[in-house]
């Protein structure tokens, strides 16, 4: 059970509140010469009257953080709370829902200002805002100013001391912190039936996530089952994501995004994490995949890397790939970013227009298929079996149409055990060399042949599709490998 440390200047400071069994001025916590407080978990709330450089609230949160414990602010949230230049750059993402919320409350002034009180206020509309904010920048107590021009923006972000506080402000101010400490110190009946707790990235607002509802749903009822609670989290969980014991991304990935910035962070943090960057990094750079395949003799269709749209390099790719073949930008998905040219003049094309996006284009020959195999992939061991048909009347599983519509053709799900043993071996091949995470294995069979086209990490679990055959078993079996993995980093085993 996690323990919280209360820091002010001054005990006079905390004259208005209830007494705190862990209350130190900063001299006592500064020059303690022991740790003073044994718990493995700590949670230092640092409430000194300035986070000024070189202060005393300045040196409590750095002699927190070096000590291994966790403290609000920290030393980065006190940083760029410092200059509008740094903590700017945080809130350009929330601009639209600023300007939407102060719209809904409908203030006929041009200036506001917004109290803070561990994210949370009592105005009306601005919840979700207050929120997404201390999700940004951690601090119990922060006042922000608004402004609106030509629409409303953020104008001051100023940290506050409690002897700030009046009246109404410091019951908001003790509520808030009460409720603070209930996430921090848990409940304890709660904490003997979850050993562990599990962040699920998902984007709610995602037109084609990796997991549809129902099946997040079973993912969540799978950890219960086995002592962890699966919490689904969006990308504004950020901040907090140290409070988890590990992390599952639900949500389609790319190196430019914060699924990788999360997945970092979760590493860093000592996390257990599917897929791990690493994973993301090696899966979602086609480039990557085919040269890594090839060197180690994994078959893959005939491929070439293109660096120009020029007649030669045209007249060359004809002649070793033939036509029709595939191109393809190197961090496309769900069949976005990959195009068949089946002329020379379509090749042409298509190469100019993806040579813009990219300075490396795909090329491979094309094998068509009725369906292409799907083999799940964790830790090493196959997991799921599908066979994905093509889109009707198109040459891909997904097609994607004008005016934004999708359609998907249709799949199969099989026991493992009947697919085809170089199909399975093959597939089994070609995860290794991406590592011991979660994968979804592409691959064409035409009679005799099999090739890989293209390991995914981060790989589809739908309800009714991959799980076909599994049922619930599937994310049990899904859950029993985060158990695993979190129980050995517990007694200090390598994962």
């Amino acid at each position: 059970m996690s323990q919280v440390i209360i820091l002010v200047d001054d005990p006079a400071d905390w004259a208005a509140y209830y007494p705190a069994r862990h209350l130190l001025s900063a001299r006592e916590y500064l020059q303690a010469e022991q740790p003073v407080c044994t718990d493995k978990k700590v949670q230092v709330i640092n409430l000194c009257r300035s986070y000024k450089y070189l202060s005393p609230g300045y040196y409590c949160s750095l002699l927190a953080e070096a000590r291994g414990q966790r403290v609000m602010p920290s030393v980065r949230t006190v940083n760029d709370l410092s200059r509008k230049a740094l903590y700017g750059l945080h809130f350009d993402q929330f601009e639209a829902a600023l300007d939407k919320a102060m719209k809904r409350k409908g203030s006929g002034s041009d200036r506001f200002t917004l109290l803070l009180f561990f994210g949370q206020t009592d105005q009306e509309g601005l919840a979700d805002l207050g929120r997404q904010i201390f999700d940004q920048l951690p601090c119990p107590l922060l006042k922000v100013e608004f402004r609106r021009r030509d629409s409303w923006s953020i104008e001051a972000l100023k940290p506050m001391t409690l002897k700030q506080l009046k009246g109404s402000q410091e019951d908001q101010f003790a509520q808030a912190l009460e409720q603070f400490n209930a996430r921090v110190w848990r409940n304890p009946r709660r904490r003997r039936s979850d050993r562990y707790e599990l962040a699920m990235l998902v984007n709610e607002q995602e037109a084609m996530p990796p997991s549809d509802k129902k099946a997040l749903n079973r993912f969540i009822k799978a950890g219960r089952q086995l002592g962890i609670r699966v919490d689904v989290v969006g990308r504004d969980a950020y901040t907090r994501l140290g409070e988890y014991d590990g992390l599952f991304i639900r949500e389609t990935t790319a190196l430019d995004h914060h699924t990788y910035q999360f997945a970092r962070k979760a590493e860093q943090e000592g996390m257990v994490v599917i897929d791990d960057p690493g994973s993301i990094l090696r899966c979602t750079n086609k480039i990557y995949l085919a040269e890594l395949m090839q060197a180690n003799s994994v078959p893959v269709p005939p491929t070439a890397f293109v660096f120009s749209d020029d007649d030669d390099q045209i007249d060359g790719l004809v002649a070793e790939l033939k036509l029709p073949m595939v191109l393809k930008i190197p961090d496309g998905s769900f069949s976005r970013g990959i195009s068949k040219v089946a002329t020379r003049e379509e090749l042409a094309q298509a190469l100019a227009g993806y040579l813009k996006q990219s300075s490396v284009v795909l090329a491979q020959a094309f094998m068509y298929t009725d369906y292409d195999w799907r083999i799940g992939v964790l830790n090493n061991r196959p997991l799921f079996a599908c066979q994905y048909f093509m889109s009707k009347g198109h040459w891909q599983i997904y097609h994607h149409q004008s005016g934004g519509k999708t359609e998907s053709g249709n799949s199969r799900t099989l026991p493992v055990q009947d697919v085809p043993a170089k199909v399975l071996r093959t597939a089994l091949k070609a995860a290794k060399l991406m590592g011991n995470g979660l994968y979804g294995v592409d691959l064409k069979q035409s009679g005799d042949e099999v090739v890989v086209i293209e390991v995914n990490d981060n790989p589809n679990i739908d309800a009714g599709v991959e799980d076909a055959w599994l049922g619930e078993d599937l994310y049990r079996q899904i859950m029993l490998e985060f158990l695993r993995r979190l129980e050995a980093k517990r007694i200090g085993l390598s994962v």
